[in-house]
This record gives C-alpha cells, structure tokens and sequence, in this order.
C-alpha cells in the first residue's frame, strides 16, 4: 500500500446537499465535487470525486483548506463552514434552494401532485466574515458530460455573471456581487471580507437562469431552504431517545435522495465510488431498485411520513411491467426501463478505482427477491392507509403470478451476482413474503379462493427452503448448493419468516455475528467462497451490519444489538452520514455516498431498539 497521501477526500468527510431533483457533494475545502444537472442521473457538470480534473466550484477562504468546523444548520440539508484564517474568522453556507412553488417545473417536470415547496434550480453560497478579515476566492471550473466538455463562457459588461454552457445544451448562469474574470474554462473571483461584511455566488439552471441579485436576496434563499427543511423534519415522528438525532439526519438524508417529481428514491448520489480500494466493483446507483421499496415504505411509516411513502407507492403503481407482467429488479427516477451500462475509461476513478460505469448492466438480471418486496410494500401501505387502491391490485396480482412462476428457479440473488445463476435462499424467502402478502392482500380484498391458493404456494415455498436451505448445523445457507452464509438471510426474522425464537434463527444470527464479520462488521459474503463474477475482497457492508443489530434485537439480544448500534454510530462520517460500506483496516466509508439502503436500515435497526427500551419502561 502506497504511503503517498491521496488528493481524493475521504468519501465520509464530503457534506450532502439536495433539493430533492439533485444533489451536491461538498469537499472539506469549499469545493463542489460532484453535481450532476438538472437531475440526479443527468450527466456530471462537477465530477472531481471520480476525477481531480472533471470539474469543480470552490468557494472559500483563499490559501486555507482546512476548516475549523462543518455541521448542517440543525434539522436541515443546509451546510455550515465556519474558517479560520490568519485574521479573520468567516461563515459559509451552502444550500441547494427549496422555496415556495411558483408555477409549473419546465426544467424537471412533475409527474406526482406538486407540493407547496419545490426546487428553485439554483446553488447558492453566501459568506460573512464574522471577526477581523479576509480574501474569499471563486473558483468555478465546470467540465461537462462527465469531464469530457469545458465550459464555454460568456462574461457580463458588469463582471458579476457570468453563463457557462456545455454538451447537450446543458446551461447554467454564475451570479455573484464579486467581479469575475474567464481564465480559460474557469471562472475566478476574489474579494476581501472585513467584519460585518457578506459576499455570496449562485448557479441557476432554472428556466431564464434566473438568480439572486444581491447578499441580502441569497441569504433569503438559504433561509428558505432552512425553513423547508425544518417544516419538513417537524411532521415527521421521532421519538425522544438517545437515537433521535441519528434518526433525523438518516430521515433528512433519504428525503434528500428523493427525486421529487416522481416520487421516486434514488439508491445513493453517484455512480462509482468504489467498493474496493483500486478495483472493479464500482456501480451506478441513481437509480430506483424495487427491493428498496419495501425498507422505504417501513422507514417513512415508521417516521409517520405518509405523503412521501404514497408518492413512492404510486411511482411503482405507475412502472411499465416486463412482458410477463414482473417488474425490473430497477428502473430509472422517470420511470425508464433502459439502463444500459457504459463506462468512461478516460476517467481515474476514485483512487484509481476503475471503470467508471453510467447506467447499470443488472437492470435486466433475473432476481426472485423483487415480488416479496413489491407485495411487502402494497401490504405495509394498504394497513397504513387502511385502503388498498383499486390501481394497485392488478400490481399485486402481476407480482402475486410472477413470484409463483419464479419461485422454484435459480437467479443472481440480492446481491445481483454476476456469476452462475444460484437458488439463493434470500430470493426463496422473498418469494415467500411475496404470496404470503399477496394471501393478507386477498383476504382483505374479500377474495377466499385467491387468498387460500396463495396461501398454499407460500407453505409450499417455506417448506422448501427449511428442507434445502438449513446447513447441518442448522444455520441458513446463502444458496442451495453451498454451507456458505451470506447476510442476507438476516432477512428472515426481519420479515417474519420465523419467529426470533426459532432455534434456525437464533444459530443463523449466531454464526453471521461470529463468522462473518470484520471486527465485529458484517459483510454480505466471503468473495473467496462466493462466485460472483467479480475479482477483489470488498468491504463490510453497513446494511447488512444495521441489519445484524435488527436480528439480535428480534432474538432478543438486546446488548449485543445496543452494542453493536453504538459501534455504527461511532464510525458514522462526521455529518453523520453512511457510504455504502466500511473498510475495517483503514477504518473508512467505501461505496456509493451517502447511500439510501444503509440509512433505510439504521431507522429499521434504531426503531426496534426504541419498541425495545419503551418496553422495560413499561415493565417497570
């Protein structure tokens, strides 16, 4: 391993920003790495977390990169940067603008119910030099479509705006009360703060590319956006215990990772970010992925979230089904069902970690899994709602005739394995959920014959696993032909496939916690015993770790469940925020970033240690 120090940031010390049809990353230095315009799959305009060369927005302190401290104004997406330099201190925020609706989105138009607020399409970032004084400096270097296009920049007779445009009449308008100069695809500014003083700049892609024109109509913007945020936060249900906060930072990040104008949830921000330091198990994630649909569904009832878990329901109602009636394993925020993957091999990669792929080639892979999470879903909601929508039951039909059909064949699993075609027991157990929910659909629709023909197949499916997915030692396999374990057989107690006291269980939840983990961190599987098409060791991944802490507490191990939560909490990034993984050895975050699932397990995993403490008060 080399010891020469990366010019990559840590993955966990970028900040999140989002206005719920995009999202930034911003580095500890003030510099915008990743945004993507004007939706979160659309091509990359700042694309430096792949590639030191492939764009990016710096806006801070000139010659410091080391910030005193960076929080998110409390209950919001909204980034806070507080600087020291040599005499001065300063304050920059950063927020990707949410404001009251007004009029119809031409830029990413909505397919759901427009709601009060919605995305300005506008980055604004304003500074005050709160003692002494100091140079702030504009660096904005876009590279479009991913790095392959610089900007072509048209500069104002005032100097302050400046509009850049790239590939694919991609567009956007710099605005700030600094002067800008065009030194070749940058644009550049600097100005010195005394105390007192404020300065801000903006992007706008919105239609006119309309902008703030002064400080004090920038920091409206933000206020607004703070306002959105914490209105948002307000209606959500967090109990008072010791793992709120946690809660709403993962509450703030998901919504975050919702594309408002369909409803959809994206599964992380980028594409690519590796999974393996210098390797090839680098993937695009903007993308919705139906098994997430049931965690989502949990996670936003829980929190008492219904609005956004009916908009998510109704972007699922609204996919377009494979001829046989099942739904892709994932589909585009608008609903696409195409999501061919290419790579761009001129990009380094993060570290070095190569290829950079757009799109995703599983799209089209066959996985069980994906009924039992659809019905799980329409379940869930239909109990929330206590109505189950006339548009839904030919979903649960479709999904229902599917899981049948698909039950006893072997597939690529959760994981999406691009190896031989396995009879996973994961995707087994979800063909179970599938007709077990599509039975309690049934019985709550009225229908008796459908509701005892499911009910069948779902005995029929358990009966199966239980006689070829038990090892000898009485442990869950990861598929039929192997004693290999695999995490996500955690799903089993978690979806109620057998009681936590089932001795399976409690052996399968033993010997994940004791022998497949990396100090105490789960991993999905061991590489060396699982073909997956793929080369590499990987690191522990958060979900399923999350989903350890869930299976204790379903066991009712509560220490070692509190135990191990205290442990993900400490290793969460310093804004609170989960990758996809976790490198034990070098202890830091791998992975797509911030990514949906692991925080979608964290509230599941939070939840029941909350039913759990609430209980031995109520003993008491």
């Amino acid at each position: 391993m080399s010891a020469t120090r990366s010019p990559f940031p840590p993955i966990a010390d970028y900040g999140f920003l989002s206005d719920c049809h995009t999202g930034a990353l911003v580095a500890p230095d003030g510099s915008v790495d990743w945004l993507c315009l004007p939706a979160f799959d659309s091509p990359g305009v700042f694309g430096n977390v792949l590639d030191r060369g492939a764009g990016s927005f710096r806006f801070g302190p000139n010659g410091i990169n080391v910030p005193t401290a960076r929080t998110y104004v409390p209950g919001t997406n909204v980034l806070m940067t507080t600087w020291h330099v040599p005499g001065g201190w300063l304050v920059v925020h950063d927020a990707l603008v949410i404001g009251p609706r007004q009029g119809p989105d031409v830029v990413t138009p909505h397919t759901r119910p427009p709601a009060d607020e919605d995305a300005r399409h506008l980055l604004v970032r304003t500074v005050e030099c709160l003692e002494g004084s100091a140079e702030i400096e504009l660096v904005c270097e876009p590279a479009f479509d991913y790095g392959r296009v610089a900007a072509t920049w048209s500069l104002d007779d005032g100097g302050h705006h400046a509009d850049a445009a790239g590939a694919s009449g991609t567009e956007f308008r710099l605005t700030t009360d600094m002067l800008i100069g065009i030194e070749g695809g940058t644009a550049r500014a600097r100005h010195v703060l005394a105390k007192g003083d404020r300065a801000f700049c903006a992007m706008s892609w919105a239609a006119g590319l309309a902008g703030p024109s002064d400080v004090a109509e920038a920091s409206a913007h933000v206020e607004e956006t703070v306002r959105f945020w914490r209105s948002w936060l307000a209606r959500a249900r967090i109990p008072d215990h010791r793992l709120r906060h946690p809660i709403e930072r993962s509450a703030l990040t998901i919504k975050g990772l919702t594309y408002m104008p369909t409803g959809a949830t994206v599964a992380a921000l980028t594409t690519s970010l590796p999974e393996a330091p210098g390797g090839e198990r680098n993937w695009d994630y903007r993308y919705t992925w139906m098994r997430d649909t049931t965690f989502t569904l949990q996670a936003l009832h829980y929190l008492n979230l219904d609005w956004e878990a009916d908009e998510f329901m109704q972007f699922v109602a609204d996919l377009e089904p494979n001829a046989d009636g099942g739904l892709q394993i994932m589909y585009g925020i608008d609903g696409r069902r195409d999501l061919s993957e290419s790579t761009r091999d001129e990009l380094s990669g993060y570290e070095g970690a190569s290829p950079v792929r757009l799109g995703n080639g599983a799209f089209d892979q066959h996985q069980n899994d994906v009924y039992g999470a659809v019905l799980d879903s329409v379940l869930l909601h239909t109990r929330r709602s206590e109505h189950l929508p006339r548009r839904l039951w030919p979903l649960v039909e479709s999904q229902a005739a599917g899981a049948v059909a698909a039950w006893r064949e072997p597939d690529q699993g959760i994981w999406e394995a691009r190896g031989k075609p396995q009879h996973y027991v994961s995707s087994k157990l979800m063909g179970w959920v599938a007709l077990d929910r599509a039975a309690k659909l049934a019985a709550i629709r009225d229908d008796a014959k459908l509701e005892k023909e499911w009910s069948a197949v779902a005995d029929e499916i358990k009966a199966d696993i239980l006689a070829h997915g038990v090892s000898d030692r009485g442990v869950l396999r990861q598929h039929y032909d192997t004693d290999a374990l695999d995490a996500s057989t955690l799903l089993a107690p978690l979806f109620g496939f057998l009681p936590g006291t089932d001795e399976r269980i409690r052996n399968t939840v033993k010997a994940i916690s004791e022998e497949l983990t990396e100090n105490g961190f789960v991993l999905r599987y061991r590489t060396d015993e699982t073909d997956d098409g793929l080369s590499g060791k990987e690191g522990t991944f958060l979900i399923c770790s999350f989903w350890l802490v869930s299976a204790l507490a379903a066991t009712g191990d509560m220490d070692q469940a509190t135990g191990l939560m205290e442990r993900l909490l400490r290793i969460a990034s310093p804004l609170g925020l989960y990758a996809e993984e976790f490198e034990v050895e070098r202890a830091r975050h791998l992975g797509n970033f911030p990514q949906a699932f692991s925080h979608l397990a964290m509230i599941q995993a939070a939840g029941r240690i909350i039913l759990s403490d609430l209980r031995a008060e109520l003993s008491l």
